[in-house]
């Protein structure tokens, strides 16, 4: 059999294989595997450099379905390579197989979690910038898109950066098949809409019929064969090719088929063709970069009045210089967040993603990929354009650093637009996160170097105001943990803040303790996870507690503490957090109007210290 009969006896492999997983389960998306399986075929059996049997080699290309949905296809592809056997096949979608609905890093070949459409392009620019400018290796990264996902703006985000960096190891492959879910897409079969788009962000485009394997075949050797630009191959395709009852036909989307043998018959029946993968050549390794020079971890004295956004800055820039695997990027608000002092420091490393959020996180999970420890940092509050890619990112179990500055009403004359009151609900929310919220900039330097060995999502918040130094630069915190900054036997009241509010706390407990009542004040700097021991502690200490937080009151550092304490009998609470929109004005008319000053919480714990026993926000 030569090459071209043997690809198109594969592609009916991969299409029969799809139906039989989706019929197996139950569920699935034959359909959609079915249109791109002839590219797949020819990618699997020619132009794919991937040892099977070593996952982690350094060498190896990248695959990547975006369209995730298409998993049938992705676990059919498996096994023609040998790495998954016909009965795993057939386990898609049960209870406890490592074949989920949508790819996951279960599998150990397996990149990224796709199904979230508009992502894998976006985390395929990530990969190809570790490969081009820190791994410094051959390997290429081929995307696997739908038509339907391209009318995600991540998408255009990707194609942007992708053509800026000149990413010619990257091949985006757009599998055209006209039909999304509910009807035609927005282009249907107008290759030509793609291709000009493409052309005019500056990559190189190849128009073909996605079911003749030689074109397939000329368009992936133009690819690999094109420099100083990434290309995309726009594939006319049919979905569900092959079976009567599902080729190009609307209605048929997500949906086993309802006669699967009928239409395994007109594909030709089941084969068992293996496919000898070609393996990636040549005695290369990763680029090994050098961390830099002699650390000088930033130390402040008690006289310092340090912003916390610049605390993060002076550490990462002193990680990197311990640390060759810590990259970082940031949403062109480098000056703001002080990721600048990193960028000077090691330009190498450093990744300028604009304003583009998406693309920025996107970036780092592609780069946490080829072992990389990234930080990305930008205004808090824009991180929740890229949310998404945040909670995919936990799904793929990935490592990365986020940084989110100009956080709360503290940040004044911005106004509400720029201040994020969220930050803290949305995270804790993340699956694998932590969420830190330094105070000062001792401990936001030591948090910093925690965060880079934490396995999952670390968000730490940051404040644009400087705040005094309350510890010494040779003060240790841990990730889970809290500090009590002032405590006695006669503690009627705990006082509960970190960042802004913890210093309006201290100067609450003077004030209390100057009209006779003595308060407890813990920095929950770990915001999650919480350090419940203390907690419940100072609760069974004092009987009651006034939380105070420059956040909304959902899900922020009151509701953790609330949900540290849900099980503990007779203890008082009272949240303070911003409930009114915030307006523009100083950060101290802005912490007053809000709520959450020191004259805020002195009324709040005196009242409190009053209340009978059970009463609680």
């Amino acid at each position: 059999m030569d090459d071209t009969a043997f690809w198109r006896e594969l592609g009916q492999q991969l299409r029969v294989d799809s139906i039989r997983s989706s019929d197996a389960a139950g569920s699935g998306h034959p359909t959609s595997s079915m249109s791109a399986a002839d590219l797949m075929a020819v990618l699997l059996a020619k132009h794919l450099h991937y040892d099977f049997g070593r996952p982690d080699d350094p060498r190896n290309d990248h695959l990547i379905f975006s369209k995730g949905h298409a998993s049938p296809l992705y676990y059919s592809v498996l096994k023609a390579a040998g790495a998954i056997t016909d009965d795993e096949l057939l386990t898609f979608r049960q209870l406890g197989s490592r074949l989920e609905g949508h790819p996951t890093p279960v599998l150990p070949w397996v990149d990224v979690a796709t199904g979230s459409l508009g992502q894998g392009l976006p985390i395929g620019v990530g990969v190809a910038l570790a490969g081009q400018r820190l791994d410094q290796l051959p390997y290429r990264v081929w995307v696997l898109c739908g038509d339907s996902e391209m009318a995600e703006g991540s998408i255009w985000e990707a194609f942007e950066h992708a053509a800026f960096n000149r990413l010619d190891n990257l091949t985006a492959i757009i599998d055209v098949n006209r039909l999304g879910q509910t009807r035609e897409t927005m282009h249907g079969w107008d290759l030509d809409s793609y291709a000009d788009r493409a052309r005019a962000f500056g990559w190189h485009a190849i128009e073909i019929d996605g079911h003749d394997v030689e074109a397939i075949d000329g368009a992936y050797g133009e690819a690999v064969h094109t420099e100083g630009r990434p290309t995309v191959i726009v594939a006319r395709t049919k979905k569900g090719k092959g079976a009567s009852e599902t080729e190009d036909q609307p209605g048929k989307h997500g949906k086993p088929l309802s006669d699967p043998q009928k239409a395994i018959e007109e594909l030709g029946g089941e084969r068992k063709l293996q496919v000898e993968v070609p393996k990636p050549s040549g005695d290369v390794s990763p680029h090994k970069i050098d961390p830099g020079h002699e650390v000088e971890w930033p130390r402040w004295g008690p006289d310092d009045e340090v912003a916390t956004r610049r605390a993060y800055g002076e550490a990462l820039a002193a990680l990197g210089a311990e640390r060759a695997d810590v990259v970082a990027l940031d949403g062109e608000v480098s000056n703001s967040t002080y990721s600048e002092i990193f960028a000077k420091a090691h330009p190498e490393r450093y990744f300028e993603m604009f304003i583009a959020e998406q693309q920025m996180i996107a970036a780092a999970v592609g780069m946490q990929v080829r072992g990389y420890r990234p930080f990305a940092s930008t205004f808090a509050a824009f991180l929740s354009r890229a949310y998404d890619f945040v909670r995919m990112a936990a799904i793929s179990r990935a490592h990365i650093c986020l940084a989110g500055s100009h956080a709360g009403s503290s940040i004044g004359e911005d106004g509400p637009s720029q201040m994020a009151l969220e930050d803290l609900a949305a995270f804790r929310a993340v699956h694998s996160s932590i969420v830190l919220y330094p105070s000062d900039p001792n401990q936001a330097a030591s948090l910093v170097r925690l965060m880079a060995d934490h396995p999952g999502i670390a968000y730490m918040r940051t404040h644009r105001g400087a705040t005094p130094t309350i510890y010494e630069p040779d003060d240790r915190f841990e990730i889970g943990g809290s500090r009590v900054l002032r405590s006695s036997e006669e503690d009627q009241i705990t006082l509960v803040g970190a960042g802004v509010t913890l210093h309006e706390a201290l100067k609450a407990a003077e004030t209390l303790g100057e009209q006779g009542t003595a308060a407890r004040v813990i920095d929950l700097y770990s915001v999650k996870p919480v350090d419940e021991e203390t907690l419940r502690q100072a609760a069974a200490d004092t009987g009651a507690i006034v939380t105070v937080e420059d956040h909304w009151p959902e899900g922020g550092l009151g509701d953790a503490v609330l949900a540290a304490l849900a099980e503990v009998e007779g203890v008082r609470v009272h949240k303070l957090a911003v409930r009114d929109m915030p307006s523009s004005g100083k950060p101290a008319e802005l912490v007053h109007e809000s709520g959450i000053d020191a004259e805020a919480i002195v009324a709040a714990a005196r009242e409190l210290v009053r209340a009978p026993a059970g009463a609680g926000d």
